[in-house]
Formats: C-alpha cells, structure tokens, sequence
C-alpha cells in the first residue's frame, strides 16, 4: 500500500481529537504564553578579600586486598520478542472490500417511463447484499453495436433518503449521457425512497460502494450492454463513491466526478468536525446520517496514531491502481465542497502518474449550474474516448 505523495502535506500534522457527537475529531492547538521583556540595571560588587587556609598533608593508606566475587555460571532467560498487535480489519479497508465479491444480480424490469429523445426508460431493480436496490434504466435506440452499449454508473450526490426519489432530479445530467448512446444505470443506493436497508453514510461505511459494484455487474449481464466498455460519473457524495470504486476494482475504464468530496480522510475529518463545532445543537432527525461517523469512525483514536488503519481506508493510498482516467469539475463558488478538495485529488493523481483533467468553473456552484453545457460536453467527449474506445492503447 502506497501514500500518494503530498497528499499527507497538504493535510498537516494536526493532530485531531474527540469532539462533536460524542466522537467527532477537533482539531486544537495549544498555544503557551509569551515570554515577555525585562530590564536588569547593573549592579556593582565591592572585591571581597578572601582568606585560603593551607591545604592538609594527606598521608596514603593502603588499599586493602580485594577478595574475589565468584562468578555466576547461570544461562540468563532470553526476553521473548514482542508480538505486533496488527490493525483490526474494517469493512472500508480498500483490500478487504477487493477480496470480497459483487454479484449484482438479474435486472428486473418494474416499469416502463416515457421514453427520452432517442432512448428508453425504465425502473428496474437488483440485488445488493440481499436488499432489493432500487434505479433508473436507460437503453439507447438505433442500430447497436456488434459489442453491445457501453455503459455509464451514474451515481447521485446526497439527497435526503426519505425524500429521494428515482425519476426526480438529475433529469438533464442523465439525458446527456443516454442521447449520446450510452446504457445508463443511475442507483438509489440502500435506503432511498423504496430501495430497501437503511442508508448510512459513504464515508464511514462502504454500503453504498457496495450497492453501486452490485449495480454494475447487474448491468453488465444486461444482454443490450457492452461489459468491456464501462465509465463511472458521480457528483459530490457520487463523486467519492466513484473513487473508490475505481481503486477497489479495475472494471471501470474512466470515471468523471463533479464537485466530488473527494479529499484524503484528514481533511474530510476536519472540516466536518469545524462545521458541526460552529453551529447550534441539532434537533435529532432520524433521516440524518452523520450520526454514522460518531458509531463507526469518529470512537477510533487520532488519525496520526492511527495512520496505519486510516491509510488502509482511503483511495488516496491506492491512486497507484486506479482503474482508469479521471476527469474532474468544479466551481469555485461551491459552498457545499471546497474546490480544494478537487484540486488535492487531481495533484495526488499527477503525483501517481496518472491520467487526470481537472476543470474550474469561476463563481459556479455546487451543481455547476452556470457552466452546465460546457461541463457536460467535455464529460461526454471523455467518456467518448477512454470508454467507447477511441483512445489510444
């Protein structure tokens, strides 16, 4: 396992400690007081004579004989060597979630929807761990490729679970993709509107991931689709979904992230311990899944006593594997994910040698609203040439 180079710099040394939900990490500094100046006036010292008595005639005696210590002749017990206590394994540890397996499973075809431009539209649904996931289905019309459609993953940022729905928003991100001859397969994940589980959160647990792994193999048995040629898109919580995914697996050719919380734990860490420090306790909302930090993430020690563990859990170990080419936007007006956060992934990228865009839209906001079109359009033509297969081997 490998640390991206600067990607420890850029977050500091701070070391964080217990504070909001009962966990949440703060970080403080203890700052001593200054020393401050003081003038000394010299003082005079009148010469003191002093009177030296003669020193002592000294007469030698003689040492007496040494008697013999006898020597020990016991064999002395060796010490036995330590034995490391190894790190605990975690279910987000980005080599327990390689061994494990995503299945997905048969898509079932719920319901037919009005029909896009030149596509199709149905809700479908698919196993994840058990749970009945519920996702909205695309499938271009036309004359399909010997291979089959490629495919995009499109997964969605945070929307509350209980007022998420899988035909509401997103409508002109989809379409973008699936009128350019894509198969599209955007998941609910656990625990939104009618899929089944509980929602938790993307940081503290790899359900999610999980659910969109499952997804993707669901799609790629689809008859109509091409299993070779998958790309990953994903906005702010989507967007570290998707970075995951593309290091826990090498399925993925390209993967697209906007406005993506995607910076190493640390920095994550500290700045929702800042946000949750500076305002009003909350009144306790069950649809609220922060709570999920403070239950499985936030009881662990200090990140700088815990690097091993911490390490093991972030993508940022792992940029060396990614999967494929990424391509990253966002707005420097966001006031939901600091633009930091993308500019930290595209650097660490570029450190691990890798293939990374990274695309700033001046006074856009969180959705890159302003700048859709244009963001849109280069990520279509990304996809165009690492997925559908016009980019150089």
């Amino acid at each position: 396992m490998r640390v991206s180079r600067g990607v420890w710099r850029a977050v500091g040394r701070s070391r964080p400690a217990r504070g909001f939900l009962l966990g949440v990490l703060l970080l403080t500094a203890c700052v001593g007081p200054q020393d401050s100046e003081v003038t000394v006036s010299p003082v005079t010292v009148a010469p003191v004579a002093l009177e030296v008595a003669p020193s002592p005639t000294l007469t030698a005696e003689p040492a007496p004989s040494a008697t013999p210590t006898p020597q020990s002749t016991e064999t002395p017990t060796p010490m036995p060597t330590p034995t490391p206590t190894p790190t605990p394994t975690h279910p987000l540890m980005i080599e327990v979630m390689r061994k494990d397996a995503y299945p997905g499973s048969e898509l079932v075809f719920d319901e037919t929807l009005a029909p896009g431009a030149n596509y199709d539209r149905y809700l479908v649904s698919y196993l994840s761990e058990g749970l009945k996931i519920n996702a909205l289905l695309t499938v271009p019309r036309g004359e399909k490729p010997e291979t089959g459609w490629p495919v995009v993953i499109f997964n969605h940022g945070y929307i509350p679970p209980a007022q998420y729905r899988t035909t509401e928003r997103y409508i002109a991100y989809t379409d973008a993709f699936s009128r350019n001859g894509y198969i599209l397969l955007r998941p609910d994940y656990r625990g939104h509107g009618f899929s089944e589980g509980s929602p938790t959160n993307s940081h503290a647990s790899p359900a999610y991931t999980i659910d969109v792994l499952n997804a993707m193999a669901s799609v790629m048995a689809y008859p109509d689709a091409d299993p070779d040629r998958v790309g990953m898109w994903g906005h702010s919580m989507g967007g570290s979904i998707t970075l995951r995914a593309m290091v826990v697996t090498d399925t993925i050719k390209a993967g697209v992230i906007w406005a993506g919380v995607t910076a190493p734990y640390p920095m994550i860490i500290q700045r929702w311990a800042e946000r949750w420090a500076n305002r009003p306790t909350p009144t306790p909302n069950p649809d609220d899944t922060a709570a999920d930090w403070d239950d499985e993430i936030f009881r662990l020690d200090a990140v700088e006593e815990n690097r091993v563990f911490w390490d093991a859990i972030d993508p940022f170990s792992y940029l060396d594997d990614i999967s494929g080419p990424v391509q990253i936007h966002h707005g420097t007006a966001d006031d939901s994910v600091p633009v930091a956060y993308s500019e930290i992934l595209h650097t660490a990228l570029e450190e691990a040698a890798q293939v990374s865009e990274l695309f700033i839209y001046p006074n856009d906001n969180h959705n890159i609203g302003n700048s859709f079109g244009v963001a849109m359009q280069r990520s279509v033509a990304f996809f165009d040439l690492y997925v559908k297969g016009d980019a150089p081997d």
